[in-house]
């Protein structure tokens, strides 16, 4: 069965950092295009990140970018989401997503569960 699973979600203070990640079961992230998303209360869901299939392209929605960092751990089949300098603005349900046309094309193959981060004092 295929899953992605996100994890490392939470409670932080505006300006702490959180990690997320996203593992993979079922099938390999390898040569696989990876998204972050993001939905907050109220709001469509966006998509804020991405790591190309080869690793060798990472985007940022202009909103994120400086703060936050993807990258790909192959050995452990993971994609992380490295998020930096908090704001009150990032509180939302983040995903991930398997992007088998690659980070610029809309169509998602699987989706994970979500994780919920809240930025606030």
């Amino acid at each position: 069965q295929v899953q992605l699973v996100e994890s490392g979600g939470g409670l932080v203070q505006p300006g702490g950092s959180l990690r997320l990640s996203c593992a993979a079961s079922g099938f390999t992230l390898d040569y696989t295009a990876i998204g972050w998303f993001r939905q907050a209360p109220g709001k469509e869901r966006e998509k804020i990140s991405c790591i190309s299939s080869n690793d060798y392209s990472t985007r940022y929605t202009d909103s994120v970018k400086g703060r936050f960092t993807i990258s790909r751990d192959h050995a452990k089949n993971t994609v992380y989401l490295q998020m930096n300098n908090l704001k009150p603005e990032d509180t939302a349900v983040y995903y991930c997503a398997a992007l088998g046309l690659g980070c610029g094309a809309s169509e998602v193959d699987y989706w994970g569960q979500g994780t919920q981060v809240t930025v606030s004092s």
